[in-house]
């Protein structure tokens, strides 16, 4: 459904997405992840046909984004990092001129108008402006006017920022009701909880596209597991005491604190015995210590390093 072959983007001599390629499914959720300014929201407007690519040539649904974007404007939706809503305008209001501007009118657009209603839950709030509503209610809003048209593919940038976890849990379970339909989602996050849910990741960093993968099969990628090591969640009282302890220890590649425990990367000839030994110096006499694999965030942090480091 989305395809990008050496996708690039300069302005002046500054390149903000360098010969970036990736294939994205109909009906999967892409996870589009990378730090601020690597070149995410560069990427979609590209897709989106807001930006004319430098380079390269990118597809929606067989049709060229540069060449051809009149055939692809109806196909897409997009709901960017900031809410593209009227903020004078109701609940009501918004949703009705979004459907207008898609050419929907009369009993097609009344129709369109209730199955997003139901969908999002926004009847008790359809009669108050946008400005007054919570950021979650603005986010459902927000998606609601993206999807007035029934698009095929939906981008969604950033679409959780802000906003509580109970809001982001329902978000979620609406994308994967949309993809269960069909629908194709696009989806640029910092979460890496988020990330781990999607069928599919891409993480991109200085512009250039790192890796790009199934999440099971990215976890395995050498330069998260380099040989000779193991991962190990150590559970143990004053853990942030802990944490300076184990990481002067030799043999303790990296450590991470995670709420009561610590995530170590370990060389594999360090025993578990000698870790328990020099806890207990520090005044922490039981700690819990048990295989992990690594999370999504390794993987980041992994390539992040590792890109640094060739930098």
């Amino acid at each position: 459904m989305i395809a990008c072959d050496n996708l690039t983007k300069r302005f002046g001599h500054f390149t903000a997405v360098d010969h970036v390629s990736f294939a994205v499914a109909k009906g999967s959720i892409f996870g589009f992840l990378g730090p601020n300014g690597s070149g995410k929201s560069t990427v979609i407007r590209m897709l989106c046909g807001l930006l004319s690519p430098s380079d390269g040539h990118a597809r929606i649904a067989g049709f060229d984004v540069a060449r051809e974007p009149a055939a692809i404007k109806p196909l897409i939706g997009y709901m960017s990092q900031k809410f593209s809503l009227y903020d004078e305008l109701t609940a009501h209001e918004n949703l009705n001129f979004y459907g207008r501007l898609y050419g929907l009118r009369g009993a097609a657009l009344r129709r369109r108008y209730d199955e997003l209603v139901g969908l999002t839950h926004l009847a008790p709030y359809l009669n108050r402006r946008a400005a007054l509503l919570s950021g979650g209610w603005r986010q459902r809003l927000a998606m609601a006017c993206s999807l007035i048209h029934q698009p095929s593919v939906l981008f969604l940038d950033e679409p959780t920022a802000g906003i509580d976890p109970v809001a982001r849990r329902e978000l979620w379970d609406l994308l994967f009701e949309f993809s269960s339909q069909g629908m194709t989602l696009f989806v640029t996050t910092h979460y890496m909880d988020e990330a781990e849910r999607c069928s599919q990741v891409g993480y991109i960093h200085l512009s250039k596209l790192v890796v790009c993968g199934e999440p099971d099969d990215l976890k395995q990628l050498p330069v998260v597991n380099p040989p000779d090591t193991r991962r190990i969640d150590v559970t143990c009282e004053h853990v942030t005491v802990g944490l300076q302890a184990v990481r002067q220890l030799p043999g303790v590649r990296t450590a991470t604190v995670f709420g009561q425990s610590m995530h170590l990367l370990v060389e594999a000839s360090l025993s578990e015995d000698f870790i328990r030994t020099e806890l207990a110096r520090v005044n922490i006499p039981h700690a819990d210590i048990r295989p992990i694999a690594p999370s999504l965030e390794d993987v980041f942090v992994a390539l992040t390093n590792n890109r640094n480091g060739e930098t």
